[in-house]
């Protein structure tokens, strides 16, 4: 006699169960049930169907009930649900639309029940305006409503998967998109520093971004929705995508002495079978075990439901099959980068009190000379006898192979010795002699072999100078556009003859720009005799450890979008390389101001007049540099752009006529006034704020650029919540917190005098220090904060006033070119 076998639910585990059991058992009855009308369905596809990258949406239906009926003799019963299930009786309840309410008998049951988006009981959380994503129905409905005439911004509120992936494709459909996010980063399953990466980009192509606030309430307004957050502010959109989480969708077994976890979760053995004989699970509704760290836990990802699927047919069958847990591999897509992890994260094995190392590697995707290589970080997790417990990459290029590499040698339970010894495909297009992986593997090795000592960027709080030196081994140029605050410059290639900077009795910290030459250093030095460690991935994880989101500014506010409009698709950018060949090509990714601008005028020193350069910065502040640098220098910007990566391109044409740029009218050349200001004094910053007034009153195009000290007059007065390394948190509590707290530069008396100085003003009718700022913005004087300065003394964006634009060197000397007056204060 035949079996008879129900499964509840399709999607990815319930229709993989039901094919594998039919090429198994030829004449066993299998009853699937699905309560939509879909039963297999690319729900990871959804999101890409809504940002119109997947434009059919028939490709989205993996398998249709007609078409899995007829090749796999299925009986399939869409639009029922199953309410209960009675595992004494070996029955379940069922709910149709065609056929009311009825009971079905099994010889065996497997449940694919899934999970279902999070909706927590909040004021308004009912509206029409809300909406969330699981299947065929909640994606039709979000399609219609985002091509509404009327549809012009969302709101996401949560940062996981979902809540990325559709920030990225309503942002992709032209909307304006805000994306709340309750925890300080985004992307769960990724340590901080790896998923601000992401959150970066995201910003880079105009998604808002606010970290560390909740929703509170929701609020319909005539045409849109009020989203209140706990910090007080309040979000106005068309629509709310509410992406908080997921929880099992399992409430219907609470009656069935089915064992279930405190969250919900079935309770299954290495078989998936559950605590009642013939009844299985599978699927993002069941705990299973970490491979990494054995422990129970609940991974919802579509691969593991899959597997899960198979073995619990097979299991049906008798093959005695068994799943040996997940190692949550995932990757995700955001814009033009791609994050992707394998295993446990530092935060999992802190929480379990987890021994482990930590190594970052920043390679190039294949080898650096072949064209198209763009940059990758790996980080690399492993315990101290070398078994890998966990990796995590982010880059534009290669990051999937290089996970699937790793997480291939975690499933066979292999070290880091393993990656190092990989022997993987290279072709200068693909990959390099030493692939990324391999490398990961060797900077391992050298820290289980006591080659080196690591220190991360969170070691910087509790760095004490002392007991340590700090030392940068890069180059000057390098350190002067950028450097961790209160860091010895000695070049490497210095480094042997300079020994006598350093004192022994310290631990000696030393840092480059990815790691390596940071080794080659702590080689060096630990030959000589030194106490040393190496910053692990150097500055740049230093940078991507640092990053805090831009603060939010409300859409109704005034703003210039003109940054907006320098935002350029790939293939826009593709067609005009097509119309314009650059005859060099320089890659200047990776620099800070003026490192890209030194890297230009080299190459255009070597060039023919007429002859086309074009650069590849990653420096944000390269966008007006690279304009006003060649305006100053005589060569023309014929193109410049932020590509869908966040990188600057631009096309320069070298000797071009001694005129204005593009860029700008030609009637402001020598008709502005630009000033350095240099100083914190409260008098100095009041007369330039005079001058800078005057200027613009009588009509002139004034750019004022706060460097050094000159830095505290644009600070705003009260405490702004960033992320500072123990030596900017220093720098912050010495230095005076904006105008109000400046000090005169003679007769100061303990502050006393510039007391008395903002009283004789105040009598005099003289507008204050604060009033002549606010005057001097609305009058459209420029105000522009030195980046490098604020690198140095460990001042962030969010610190600054409103109004305030960030600039380079380049920026100030073009403006300073086209001025008949330049004055340093």
């Amino acid at each position: 006699m035949s079996k008879k076998v129900l499964i509840v639910g399709g999607v990815a585990g319930g229709a993989s169960a039901a094919a594998r059991l039919r090429r198994l058992d030829e004449h066993a009855h299998i009853v699937m049930f699905e309560r939509d009308e879909y039963i297999s369905f690319a729900n990871c596809g959804l999101p890409y169907y809504i940002g119109d990258t997947i434009k059919d949406r028939s490709k989205l239906l993996v398998q249709t009930p007609e078409a899995m009926k007829k090749r796999f003799n299925l009986d399939i019963r869409t639009e029922s649900e199953v309410i209960s299930v009675d595992p004494i009786s070996k029955t379940v309840r069922v709910h149709s639309k065609e056929r009311g309410v009825y009971d079905e008998r099994y010889d065996y049951l497997i449940l694919s029940p899934g999970a279902k988006p999070i909706r927590p009981a909040l004021p308004g959380i009912e509206s029409s305006k809300i909406y969330t994503l699981r299947n065929m129905a909640d994606t039709d409905r979000i399609k219609k409503r985002i091509t509404a005439a009327n549809t012009r911004s969302a709101i996401v509120i949560g940062g996981g998967f979902i809540g990325v992936e559709m920030a990225e494709n309503l942002k992709e459909t032209g909307l304006d998109v805000t994306l709340v996010q309750s925890g300080g980063q985004l992307l769960s399953p990724l340590d901080s520093e790896m998923s601000h990466v992401l959150a970066k980009e995201l910003e880079h192509h105009g998604v808002k971004l606010i970290f560390s606030d909740t929703a509170q309430s929701f609020k319909e307004t005539e045409h849109q929705i009020q989203v209140a957050l706990d910090s007080g502010t309040t979000l106005t959109a068309d629509m709310v995508i509410l992406a908080i989480g997921v929880t099992p969708d399992t409430a219907f077994l609470s009656d069935s002495g089915i064992a279930l976890t405190s969250k919900g979760h079935i309770i299954v053995n290495d078989r998936l079978e559950t605590s009642m004989d013939g009844v299985f699970a599978v699927g993002d509704a069941v705990q299973v075990t970490d491979f990494i760290n054995g422990n129970k836990t609940a991974i919802p990802l579509a691969g593991p439901a899959n597997k899960q699927g198979r073995i619990a047919a097979d299991n049906v069958c008798g093959l005695g099959t068994t799943y040996k847990g997940s190692q949550g591999t995932m990757i995700i897509k955001v814009f033009g980068l791609t994050g992707a992890a394998t295993g446990n994260n530092e935060k999992t094995l802190q929480r379990l009190g987890i021994p482990y190392h930590v190594t970052y590697v920043h390679p190039s995707s294949h080898a650096s000379y072949y064209p198209g290589a763009t940059p990758l970080t790996i980080k690399l997790l492993f315990d101290q006898g070398g078994i890998i417990l966990g990796a995590q990459a982010v880059g534009f290029d290669g990051v999937d192979k290089r996970m699937d590499d790793i997480a291939t040698v975690i499933r066979f339970r292999g070290t880091v010795h393993d990656l190092a010894e990989l022997e993987l495909s290279y072709a200068p297009p693909y990959s390099s002699a030493k692939d990324p992986v391999n490398m990961a593997g060797y900077t391992a090795e050298n820290i289980l072999a006591g080659r080196t000592q690591a220190f991360v960027p969170r070691d910087l709080n509790k760095f004490n100078p002392d007991q340590m030196m700090l030392v940068d081994v890069r180059s000057e140029i390098e350190h002067k556009n950028g450097h961790i605050p209160g860091s010895l410059l000695i070049p490497v290639d210095e480094l042997r003859g300079r020994l006598n900077e350093l004192d022994p009795a310290k631990e000696i910290w030393v840092y480059c720009q990815v790691g390596m030459r940071g080794y080659i250093a702590s080689r060096i030095l630990m030959q000589n005799g030194f106490n040393v460690r190496n910053l692990s991935g150097g500055y740049k994880t230093y940078q991507m450890a640092t990053y805090t989101p831009s603060e939010y500014i409300a859409p109704q506010a005034s703003r210039n979008t003109d940054a907006d409009s320098r935002l350029e698709t790939a293939a826009a950018l593709e067609q005009r390389d097509q119309e314009l060949r650059a005859d060099v090509v320089l890659d200047a990714c990776g620099l800070s101001c003026p490192g890209p601008l030194i890297e230009v005028k080299q190459k255009m020193d070597q060039l023919d007049d007429g002859q086309l350069l074009r650069v590849t910065a990653s420096d944000p502040g390269f966008y007006e540099d690279i304009q006003a640098w060649a305006q100053m220098s005589h060569h023309e910007v014929l193109q410049v752009a932020k590509t869908l990566s966040g990188k600057i391109e631009a096309l320069v044409r070298k000797g071009a006529p001694a005129r204005i740029s593009p860029f700008e009218p030609a009637a402001a050349r020598n008709e502005g006034s630009s000033m350095i200001v240099f100083s914190g004094d409260l008098d100095k910053a009041i007369a330039s704020f005079i001058i800078a007034n005057g200027a613009a009153a009588s009509g002139k195009k004034v750019t004022m650029f706060f460097t050094f000290w000159g830095l505290n007059v644009i600070r705003k007065p009260d405490k702004v919540p960033v992320t500072k390394s123990f030596i900017g948190r220093m720098f912050g509590m010495m230095m005076p917190r904006g105008s109000r707290k400046l000090s005169l530069s003679q007769m100061n008396m303990m502050g006393l005098g510039a007391k008395m100085i903002r009283g004789v003003m105040k009598g005099k009718q003289i507008s204050s220090l604060e009033e002549l700022i606010e005057t001097a913005i609305r009058q459209g004087v420029e105000v522009v904060a030195c980046q490098m300065s604020m690198d140095v003394m460990g001042i962030t964006p969010e610190e600054l006033i409103d109004g305030v634009k960030i600039g380079g060197v380049g920026y100030y000397l073009g403006k300073a070119d086209q001025s008949g007056i330049n004055l340093f204060i």
